[in-house]
């Protein structure tokens, strides 16, 4: 029996300006995405993804304090008790990105996964935590993850979790991948510029590299007062050859849906064979604090007539 899954993503620009309250915007945003996801049931979607930290603007664009009042609990927060009603209400599986707050002082990058019965599966915390050019200041908000690369058996397929940033290091898509993941979803805050040419590049990359299905969700907007940039949208799905199933525009909010079968990972395993033919034993300089410099084998170096 075939196995097709109707996946869902979501991008959305910001309801509010980033003068509001944090309390204001959780609420404008949500409000703008409760018909985004009706849509999304009426249309069939069993897996939906949101876009990183959807509750709000993308507030690591400045250094304030008064931003870490829109995290909340996961699972006790309100925002992740209304998704957990809405998937038991549409059946449909749902991955909420949104800041979580664990205690005073630190919070988090996270995403909760819903299932379509309503039971909450656990949540991914972001790995990677950027600290970059003006307007990507995530390292004074965020302590970074500290769950691993789980990997959540859901309804109806084995879904990852990999936010943002995190998609420029192939490590953690190899673990989800090793984890067992049949989706990986990559909720995204991303501007035009060096970015936009990695967006379609990297991830098709990962899904190829690992035979996994991937979901990039990336809003869409200028976020005022801060200017760092366009979001750009264009969302998409791939499948385990890196082929584009279904892409979003650039500049609008929208639903994007695929249907992916999730049997093409089983038939593109058998054709290429990179779990089998991984040399672990051979990566563990990978792991090292410090890259090394000097990776010559000591039996290959060249003895000099002296």
């Amino acid at each position: 029996m075939t196995r097709v899954v109707r996946g869902g993503l979501i991008q959305a620009s910001a309801a509010l300006d980033g003068a509001e309250s944090p309390k204001r915007h959780r609420e404008a945003m949500i409000e703008k995405h409760l018909p985004m996801i009706e849509e999304a049931a009426r249309r069939g979607v069993q897996i939906l993804c949101l876009q990183e930290m959807f509750t709000g603007p993308y507030f690591a664009a400045e250094q304030d304090n008064r931003w870490i009042e829109i995290a909340e609990s996961i699972p006790e927060g309100p925002t992740v008790d209304l998704m957990r009603e809405l998937a038991e209400r549409h059946g449909m599986v749902i991955v909420v990105p949104i800041p979580e707050h664990e205690m005073s002082g630190f919070i988090y990058n996270t995403a909760a996964v819903i299932d379509a019965d309503g039971t909450y599966l656990g949540k991914y915390r972001k790995n990677h935590i950027p600290h970059t050019h003006p307007g990507f200041w995530e390292k004074f908000y965020f302590k970074p993850g500290n769950l691993g690369y789980p990997v959540f058996r859901t309804a109806f397929a084995d879904v990852g979790v990999y936010i943002c940033y995190d998609r420029h290091f192939p490590e953690g898509a190899r673990a989800l991948g090793l984890n067992g993941a049949e989706i990986v979803f990559n909720p995204s805050a991303t501007v035009a510029g060096l970015s936009e040419y990695l967006w379609r590049l990297e991830q098709p990359a990962h899904a190829v590299a690992n035979m996994y299905f991937v979901g990039a969700i990336n809003r869409v907007g200028t976020e005022h007062p801060w200017g760092i940039g366009e979001f750009y949208g264009s969302s998409y799905f791939c499948d385990p050859r890196g082929q584009f199933l279904a892409e979003g525009s650039r500049d609008k909010d929208e639903l994007v849906v695929a249907d992916l079968d999730l049997d093409q990972i089983e038939e593109v395993r058998n054709v290429w064979q990179f779990y089998r033919d991984r040399r672990p034993e051979t990566y563990e300089s990978l792991a090292e604090i410090a890259p090394r410099r000097d990776l010559r084998a000591a039996d290959s170096r060249v003895s000099l007539p002296g």
